[in-house]
């Protein structure tokens, strides 16, 4: 009996091996292992045909030789017959760095080439999937069309372009289609559908994803197409430049949709009602479509009915208003809730707290107000929360923060830090973070010692967080697994360490410790590519071989600091290094004479210094350079160089210099991307040259303060930027931190900084030079000049006629001159000027009173002009418009009581000048006592002032 029932056992055992050996088959066959003999000749061969229309640099068929076709990679076949049905070519490193949004990332070794016709003989074919290769902009096979028994097609991230074939169509059984994502950018070609009809027959389809196919050509018809899809449960349209999205529907046929992404399309319409009637909808993309509508609203339709059933809802970057309703909490299954970028107000209501199952939630870039409940506190399963630019207040307590044992991200901004981060000092948090972004929070003033639980934290910004503490010696023990570390705008103390290793399990690291006091000598940080420590307390020299123990570094910022000696020369062999920032130091000596290697340098800042000797000709050679300041030093000699590259260059700064000679004709000749051009207070002599009137994009042009001679070039009034207005392009530096332009410029008597707003200044300024002849007429067609400076020159003539041309002008100096006759009625149209002075020169006649001369009333901007009168002068116009006041007719005691007034007036005048004086003296001693940077420019000046001073006697 037991006999028996060993045999009866031992029977059930083998079959129960034969059913999981028929169950294991089809896993098998799914993985390109086959159990068969071998595969069909006539199918293998086909296979072959194919190969050879593709190009494999990398080798991924080289397992195709042999008979048995089933066994090679990618190969799958029907275990019982042998026929091949399925296909596999999609390659998984053809994009570098995961990189697939970016066309440039492609590997050098993606399969190309072909499809050959070939694939027609595999009858029984039934899977193919071509994505990730890269097919060189060829178009998508017609002839694929024909394989009627696939089932699933996935032909994205291929670099295939042209008119999608309507012959897909005939795939009546095809159950998956991608046809995504082959034109990321306007430099691609891509792929695009005239027609939807053919895809109407595909009534088994399930998932759609045409995800950067350009369907603007049936914008009109295309909600109404997928309509008629009763099996699509998934449609991906992003990027389809997509116009009409339809309010409603007649008739709803694809019920079972459950995933819908038609983001980054041109709708401006409301939200469509009829995605209220999707029951089963668990997935909703309508970002960046500038919809509108209140959130409340929405929110409020969706949960009706949609069932609980919605567990992503993605609404970024729309025109979105209102407040959050408390009925958000009955969203249960929710798991991310996207909603940055948007116009919603008022309070985050407490029933956030009731989303258990939320692990991403975005409400960053709106305007929302009040303080952050303490329910959230409860979301343990939340992974990321991002709090950024609204208007919220209030204390961050540990009680916020006591259920988040899930979350690894974590950003949270405020307004003039009205968000305070109350932590006690041995606090744990229940999370362990990777990334941490808090922004203009008060988080200090003391040292966030939580931190030092943070094992996994490998990006951290905590910038203008009111931290005055010095930094701890456990801080810098967690560098090596720190890639980007950012606590700029703080008041932080303490010595650099000289010796730091960042990122030693990625790649190398951002570090911007700027504007803090921190002290010490330059770092040596190795695996570092953006390092900023400007404005804080560094002293000492740069090291010599920086160039060559930091070589990866793209950003490298030391300005503002108290460094001296000179600039190494390894720092002009760093051949990845973009922007360089050393202004605003006690730098000497000559800069390096070689820049060749410096092939990607963008920004080169070496103002403010002491740098003296010639500006090396290879400098001008930096083939990307766009962005040059060497303003502030005394640099001296000619710029008499044989050559120069620099095509792209933006920006020149080389004033407050002892730089000689003329004004190089080159700078006219091959820069012809210049925009703003600076060369103030050197001793440039001789006229201003012609070829700068060929610079079409200048719109700052500063040659005051040198020895320039001759007349103005009328050409001057042929610059284009000053006639029709032009776009600004800031300096395309490291876009991790997008370069913020700045240029110091003398408006209005006063030297200001400008940066934000620099692209929309438009100057000329031509003072304190030995320019002779008149203002040439063509100088009133520069339409929106906004500040034109002539003053201290010897320009003679009449103010041109049409000066009053220049509506723009908000500034206008031509005093110190020798300019006669009226001033022009026309300059009463110039509505928007707002600066004048026309003092000491020989002009006559009145001055108009209405518009903008109304609001003039500062006589010293007139003084000097002995044939002026009216208002403000005390010189009256008679009925005549002669030059003769009204005073010189009259006799007697108003003679008398008029020479009491002026006595009276000189006298108040003098104690004014007189105290103005010894306080104004004052403050200027007091001033360049505290402040290197102006002490530095002063004593510039005073020496560029001597030497040209010096200059002039020589020449007479």
């Amino acid at each position: 009996m037991q006999k028996m029932e060993g045999i009866s056992i031992s029977i059930q055992l083998r079959s129960l091996l034969l059913l999981s050996l028929f169950c294991l088959f089809p896993v098998l066959e799914a993985n390109g292992t086959n159990v068969t003999a071998g595969c069909i000749k006539e199918e293998r061969e086909a296979l072959v045909r194919v190969k050879q229309g593709l190009e494999d640099p990398s080798g991924r068929l080289s397992s195709w030789i042999g008979e048995d076709c089933c066994r090679w990679k990618g190969v799958s076949c029907n275990n019982q017959t042998g026929n091949v049905v399925k296909l596999d070519l999609r390659s998984y490193d053809c994009y570098l760095n995961g990189g697939q949004d970016d066309p440039s990332n492609l590997n050098p070794s993606c399969m190309s080439g072909k499809i050959s016709s070939s694939l027609l003989d595999l009858k029984h074919l039934n899977y193919l999937d071509l994505s990730m290769n890269n097919f060189q902009n060829n178009p998508v096979p017609e002839f694929l069309g024909s394989l009627d028994k696939l089932s699933y097609l996935d032909l994205s991230y291929s670099n295939f372009a042209g008119l999608v074939p309507p012959h897909l169509g005939n795939l009546s059984n095809l159950r998956y289609l991608d046809l995504g994502s082959n034109s990321l950018n306007s430099s691609q070609p891509g792929i695009w559908i005239a027609d939807l009809s053919w895809i109407t027959h595909l009534t088994s389809l399930e998932y759609l994803n045409l995800g950067f196919v350009n369907l603007s050509m049936v914008s009109d018809h295309w909600l109404q197409a997928f309509n008629k899809l009763p099996s699509l449960t998934k449609l991906y349209l992003p990027f389809c430049e997509l116009q009409n999205l339809p309010h409603s529907l007649p008739h709803m046929n694809f019920t079972a949709l459950t995933v819908i992404d038609i983001s980054s399309n041109s709708f401006q319409p409301s939200i469509p009602e009829w995605l209220f009637n999707l029951t089963s909808l668990s997935f909703l993309d309508l970002s960046y479509n500038d919809i509108r509508g209140d959130i409340s609203v929405l929110l409020g339709g969706l949960g009706k009915c949609w069932n609980g059933s919605l567990e992503e809802l993605y609404l970024v970057s729309n025109q979105l208003s209102g407040q959050l309703p408390s009925s958000l909490g009955f969203f249960k299954k929710l798991r991310h809730l996207y909603l940055f970028d948007n116009l919603i107000s008022g309070p985050i209501p407490a029933s956030v707290g009731s989303l258990l199952n939320l692990e991403g939630l975005d409400l960053s870039y709106n305007r929302l107000n009040g303080s952050i409940p303490q329910s959230m506190g409860k979301l343990t399963k939340l992974n990321a929360l991002y709090l950024l630019q609204n208007f919220l207040e209030g204390v961050l307590s540990q009680n916020h923060f006591q259920g988040l044992r899930n979350l690894e991200y974590l950003q949270v901004s405020s307004s003039n830090k009205s968000i305070v981060f109350n932590m006690s000092s041995d606090w744990v948090p229940p999370f362990s973070l990777k990334f941490i972004r808090i922004e203009s929070c008060n988080v200090g003033p003391s040292f966030p010692a939580w931190l030092r639980t943070q094992k996994n934290l490998s990006r951290m910004h905590i910038n203008n967080a009111g931290i005055s503490d010095t930094i701890p010696d456990w801080f810098w023990e967690l560098s090596p697994q720190i890639s980007w570390l950012d606590f700029s705008n703080n008041q932080l103390k303490g010595v650099l360490p000289n010796s730091l290793e960042f990122a030693l399990n990625g790649n190398d690291a951002l570090v911007d410790l700027s504007f803090n006091r921190l002290e010490g000598t330059v770092p040596f940080w190795h695996k570092v590519t953006y390092l900023n420590l400007a404005r804080n307390l560094l002293s000492g020299s740069i090291p010599t071989s920086i160039g060559r123990g930091i070589p990866s570094l793209i950003y490298l910022n030391f300005s503002g600091n108290f460094l001296n000696g000179g600039i190494p020369d390894s720092i002009s062999e760093m051949k990845t290094l973009q922007r360089l920032d050393l202004s605003n130091n006690n730098l000497t000596g000559e800069i390096p004479e070689q820049w060749n290697h410096c092939q990607e340098l963008l920004v080169l800042d070496l103002s403010i210094n002491s740098l003296s000797g010639n500006i090396p000709s290879s400098i001008f050679s930096i083939p990307k350079l766009q962005w040059l300041k060497l303003n502030g030093n005394t640099f001296s000699g000619e710029l008499s160089f044989p050559s120069v590259n620099c095509k792209d260059l933006i920006f020149l700064d080389i004033g407050e210099n002892e730089l000689t000679g003329k004004i190089p004709t080159w700078i006219g000749e091959s820069l012809a991307s210049l925009s703003e051009l600076k060369l103030r207070s050197n001793m440039f002599s001789n006229n201003i040259p012609e070829q700068l009137c060929h610079l079409s994009h200048l719109h700052v042009l500063d040659l005051a303060d040198n020895i320039l001679s001759g007349h103005i070039p009328s050409c001057l009034g042929n610059l284009t930027s000053f006639r029709v207005k032009s776009s600004f392009e800031p300096v395309s530096t490291y876009q991790l931190y997008p370069f913020i332009p700045q240029m110091e410029l003398v408006v209005k008597g006063r030297e200001f900084n400008f940066s934000n707003i620099l692209g929309l200044l438009n100057s000329i300024d031509l003072s304190s030079n030995n320019l002779v002849g008149t203002i040439p007429e063509d100088i009133t067609d520069l339409l929106i000049l906004g500040t034109l400076n002539l003053s201290n020159n010897h320009f003679t003539g009449k103010i041109p006629e049409k000066m009053g041309s220049l509506r723009q002008l908000e500034t206008l100096d031509l005093s110190y001159n020798q300019l006669s006759g009226q001033i022009p009625p026309s300059m009463s149209s110039m509505t928007l000027l707002n600066h004048l002075n026309l003092s000491h020169n020989n002009l006559s006649g009145p001055i108009p009173s209405t518009n903008q001369f109304l609001t003039f009333n500062d006589p010293s901007i007139y003084q000097g002009n002995a044939g002026l009168c009216g208002n403000p002068l005390p010189t009256r116009c008679n009925a005549s418009n002669s030059a003769d006041t009204e005073n010189q007719d009259s006799t007697g005691n108003g003679d008398s009581e008029d020479e009491n007034e002026k006595h009276d007036e000189v006298i108040s005048f003098s104690i004014g000048v007189g105290l103005g004086f010894v306080f104004g003296l004052l403050g200027i001693i007091g001033s360049l006592l505290l402040n290197k940077s102006w002490r530095n420019t002063y004593f510039h000046y005073i020496d560029g002032f001597l030497k040209k001073a010096l200059a002039g006697v020589a020449k007479k």
